[in-house]
């Protein structure tokens, strides 16, 4: 049989000229250290908007152990207390546990955001300059993207992606809501393969959950919790069949994550 192997950013797929083959996608928790600096930075957006809606903001977030590195350059009319605002964002995110080396009480906060470069504006900037060979508004900075549209969920996204997002909403929900699973923290990720015949969702061929926990929770319970009350709950039982398998916490051991256990870099 003749098999082509894809790969890209969030996504991988074999594929056989019988039009048959299995697509999966990752989605990561909002505690997993790059989404950490991700919603660090968008947070700092978010508190310019709210004050000055014609804010440029270009910040880079670095996390790790107990430390957040801003970089980068703002414009904008805006006073904001940066320092509450990385703490703030990091309360909502959910460490806050005693236990944590990463806690939004504790980190330290380097800030070295700068005001935009003059020359880089004057390039931006929808208005003449001197040297400046047109008026028009450019470009700051440059971006590849991939992705498509899809009929297979209501956001028009494809399955597997959407498919791992729903087990880390409802992964979070769960957390946040503190009444069950009070072993679950932050960290997390979950990865979903799904099979497609004649370029139709058939089944869920598999199943990846891996989540942060306490050190007092047994891999039985943890693995029990995931199957039975997220992923079971928010796929389609009818994609879920006798064949697919689910690898729950598949290292056994996953107590220490965060940007205690890795470094966390936005944009990445």
């Amino acid at each position: 049989m003749f098999i082509l192997e894809y790969s890209g950013f969030g996504g991988s797929f074999l594929e056989d000229m019988s039009s048959q083959y299995i697509f999966s996608s990752e989605s990561v928790g909002e505690g997993h250290p790059d989404k950490v600096a991700d919603y660090i930075s968008d947070s700092i957006l978010d508190a310019c908007f709210e004050q000055d809606p014609k804010s440029r903001v270009a910040c880079e977030t670095l996390v790790k152990s107990n430390c957040v590195f801003l970089a980068g350059e703002i414009t904008t009319k805006a006073k904001i207390d940066f320092e509450k605002v990385v703490r703030d964002a990091i309360s909502e995110i959910g460490y806050v546990n005693d236990d944590d080396i990463f806690h939004a009480d504790k980190v330290f906060i380097t800030n070295a955001l700068t005001a935009q470069s003059p020359d880089i504006a004057q390039g931006v900037d929808a208005k003449k300059a001197k040297g400046k060979k047109t008026a028009e508004q450019g470009a700051g900075d440059q971006g590849i993207m991939f992705g498509y549209a899809s009929t297979e969920t209501e956001e028009l996204m494809p399955a597997p992606v959407m498919f791992s997002h729903r087990i880390m909403r409802e992964l979070s929900r769960v957390r946040k809501a503190g009444r069950q699973a009070k072993w679950l923290r932050p960290d997390a990720k979950a990865q979903v393969a799904v099979e497609y015949v004649d370029g139709a969702v058939k089944s869920i061929k598999n199943v990846v959950v891996s989540t942060q926990h306490t050190d007092d929770v047994d891999h039985a319970t943890i693995e029990n919790f995931i199957i039975n009350k997220i992923v079971k709950k928010v796929l389609p039982i009818t994609l879920l069949t006798q064949s697919t398998e689910y690898f729950i916490n598949p290292t056994f051991k996953f107590v220490i994550g965060g940007p205690q256990g890795d470094a966390g870099l936005s944009g990445r």
